[in-house]
């Protein structure tokens, strides 16, 4: 992996502006469904709570996030900001998704993310749940990959 202990930009103590930058910079990585990109975001020794399982370091990481995005087809995300403060920030997270049997899901939850100085998230806690929806109960539409700037975020979406 390129560039595995650079810098992540913004770094804390992060401010309204920043959070919400480094809120979208996560979004656009997890759209990429690119496992070894987006666990360039995350410390050597990040610590995860996903659902009900545990990671630690991104190798756990890559090797988690391989297996969601091979049974999670056609993954749109979208993440707002719900809080922050100092090198914490706290999101709640809607994303639509399929199986390989055509069952639509939209799956929410909340994450709770602590950052080191060098702008690297260290700690990652997520609770997530899934509903099961028709693929007409569907609001995410764009291409597959970074949601565009004019698409309606989670509170827009009354998400």
């Amino acid at each position: 992996m390129k560039d595995v202990d650079a810098a992540r930009p913004p770094f804390p103590p992060f401010s309204l502006e920043t959070a919400i930058e480094k809120v979208r910079l996560a979004e656009d990585g997890w759209n990429s469904r690119n496992p070894e990109k987006v666990s360039l975001a995350y410390s050597a020794d990040s610590v995860w709570r996903n659902r009900a399982e545990f990671a630690t370091g991104r190798t756990a990481i890559v090797a988690l996030l391989t297996r969601k995005w091979q049974r999670e087809f056609d993954y749109r995300l979208i993440k707002e900001l719900w809080a922050y403060e100092g090198a914490r920030i706290a999101v709640r997270f809607a994303y639509e998704w399929h199986d390989d049997a055509q069952n639509w899901y939209r799956s929410y939850g909340n994450e709770n993310w602590e950052f080191g100085a060098d702008g690297l998230m260290h700690h990652r806690y997520a609770c997530i749940n899934d509903l099961p929806i028709k693929e007409s109960e569907r609001k995410f539409f764009w291409p597959l990959g970074r949601r565009p700037d004019d698409h309606p975020g989670l509170s827009d979406l009354g998400l």
